[in-house]
C-alpha cells in the first residue's frame, strides 16, 4: 500500500514538473536558470542525441516518422490536445463528484456546481471566439487597434504570407495561417490563437480551472482528514505528531485508498492547481506589463541588443507627417509613441539618410528601463483593453490616463 501511495505521489509530482519545464522553460525571466536549461536538454540536447543514434541505425527512418507525428500534434491544427483536456476535467469530476456530493452541504453544493461549470463555458467560448484573425475587409478596423511603437512594429510592414499590412501588435501563426491581431500566441489546448478577440476568454479560462483545481483539492482533503481523524484521533495533518513517518503516511495512504476515486482525485487537483495558477499569474502579470507573450519575446532580444550597445533611441517629434494608409491614427488610445529605438550590426549610431524617422541625434540605450512600452496604461486601463473590446480611452491634454504616464516616465 505504501509503495503503491509513494508511486502515485512521485508520478504526479513529476509530471506537474516536467509541464512546467515545458510551458516555463522559454520564458526571458528563467534564461539563466536550471529549468532553462533543463528544458534545453529535453527539448534540444535529448533529441539531438537521438536523432543521431537513429541516423547511424536506420538512416533516420524512426526519427523521421516520428518528427511528422510532433509536427502533426504541436504544429497543426487539430483537437486532440482539447479533446484530452476534457477529457481530464470531465473524468476526474466523474470519479470525484458522485463520491463527494452527498457528504456536502446545499450552499457547498451550489458553489461546487458553478465552480464545476466555469472551465466548460470559457474552453467554449475562447475555442469559439475569432482571436482576431486580420482579413482584407478587416483591415482598416484592425490596423486602427493601436499605434505603431516605431520600436517593436513599425509601420509598412507587409505580411509575406497574408500580403496585408501589418498592424501594431500583430503577428503571422504559422499554425492559424493567418495573422491575428494583438497576437500573445498559439495555444494548443484551445487549438487557436489567444489574441485581440479571445485573450479575456483565455485568462478567464485559466482562473477557472486555477479555481476548480484548487476547490476540488481542498474540499476533498478536507474529507480525507476527517475520515482519517476518526480512525486516529490524535494524528494531525502536519506537522506530525506523536507517530513516526511511515505511521504519519500509512495514515495518509489509507485515507487515499479507502476511496480511491476522491483521494486520487485530490491528490491531483492539488499536485496540478500550483502549475494552473502559475500560469493564470504568468498571464496576468503580462496584463499588469502592458505586454504579451510574442512582444516579451521580442523584447528579450532586444535587451541583448542593448547590453551589448547595439540599440540606439531618439525621440519622435510631435508633428513627424504619416501616411494615413500605412499608419492611420488610432483615436482611442490615448498616446502615441515619443521615441523611436533601432539596432545596428556594428554598434555605431546609425547613419542619417533621411529617411529614418525621428530627430535629433542618436542616443545609445543600455537597458530597458530607459525604454518607453507604448501598450502599457496602467493594470487597470490594461484589464480595460482585455476585457472591454472597442474601448475608446481619454484623449486629451487634461486626461488622467496621460497624466499617469506622463509621471511613470
Amino acid at each position: 500500500m505504501m509503495f503503491s501511495f509513494r508511486t502515485i505521489v512521485f508520478a504526479i509530482l513529476f509530471l506537474s514538473f516536467m509541464v512546467f519545464v515545458a510551458f516555463f522553460g522559454r520564458i526571458p525571466a528563467l534564461r539563466r536558470t536550471p529549468i532553462a536549461k533543463l528544458h534545453k536538454l529535453i527539448w534540444v540536447q535529448v533529441p539531438n542525441a537521438v536523432l543521431a543514434v537513429d541516423q547511424a541505425l536506420t538512416g533516420g527512418r524512426v526519427s523521421g516518422h516520428l518528427a511528422s507525428f510532433g509536427r502533426y500534434m504541436l504544429y497543426d491544427r487539430h483537437w486532440t490536445i482539447v479533446g484530452f483536456f476534457f477529457m481530464i476535467l470531465a473524468v476526474a469530476e466523474y470519479m470525484y463528484l458522485p463520491q463527494v456530493w452527498p457528504q456536502i452541504g446545499a450552499f457547498t453544493k451550489l458553489t461546487v456546481g458553478i465552480t464545476v461549470i466555469m472551465p466548460y463555458t470559457f474552453l467554449y467560448l475562447a475555442c469559439a471566439s475569432d482571436p482576431g484573425y486580420i482579413t482584407p475587409e478587416n483591415l482598416e478596423y484592425y490596423l486602427a487597434l493601436y499605434p505603431y511603437d516605431h520600436t517593436l512594429f513599425r509601420p509598412g510592414r507587409e505580411c509575406r504570407t497574408c500580403r496585408l499590412l501589418k498592424p501594431a501588435r500583430s503577428k503571422h501563426c504559422s499554425i492559424c495561417k493567418r495573422c491575428v491581431a494583438k497576437s500573445d500566441h498559439h495555444c494548443i489546448f484551445i487549438n487557436s490563437c489567444v489574441g485581440y478577440g479571445n485573450q479575456h476568454w483565455f485568462l478567464l479560462l485559466l482562473a477557472s480551472t486555477a479555481l476548480v483545481c484548487t476547490y476540488g483539492g481542498l474540499l476533498g482533503l478536507s474529507i480525507l482528514t476527517g475520515r482519517i481523524y476518526q480512525i486516529a484521533p490524535n494524528w494531525s495533518m502536519w506537522p506530525p505528531k506523536g507517530m513516526s513517518m511511515n505511521q504519519y503516511l500509512g495514515a495518509w495512504g489509507w485515507g487515499i485508498q479507502e476511496n480511491v476515486n476522491v483521494g486520487a482525485t485530490t491528490l491531483l487537483a492539488l499536485l496540478t492547481s500550483p502549475l494552473v495558477w502559475g500560469l493564470f499569474i504568468y498571464t496576468l502579470y503580462l496584463v499588469y506589463c502592458g505586454t504579451t507573450t510574442n512582444e516579451t519575446l521580442k523584447w528579450s532580444e532586444w535587451k541583448d541588443d542593448m547590453q551589448e550597445g547595439y540599440a540606439f533611441r531618439r525621440p519622435m517629434p510631435s508633428n513627424w507627417p504619416k501616411n494615413e494608409q500605412v499608419e492611420p491614427v488610432c483615436r482611442r488610445w490615448p498616446v502615441e509613441t515619443e521615441q523611436v529605438l533601432i539596432t545596428t550590426m556594428d554598434g555605431e549610431p546609425p547613419r542619417e539618410d533621411g529617411r529614418l524617422p525621428g530627430e535629433g541625434p542618436w542616443e545609445r540605450v543600455w537597458s530597458l528601463n530607459h525604454v518607453e512600452n507604448l501598450y502599457d496604461l496602467g493594470f487597470w486601463d490594461n484589464l480595460v483593453d482585455v476585457f472591454v473590446p472597442d474601448y475608446t480611452f481619454g484623449n486629451g491634454v487634461d486626461d488622467p490616463v496621460i497624466e499617469r504616464r506622463r509621471r511613470t516616465r
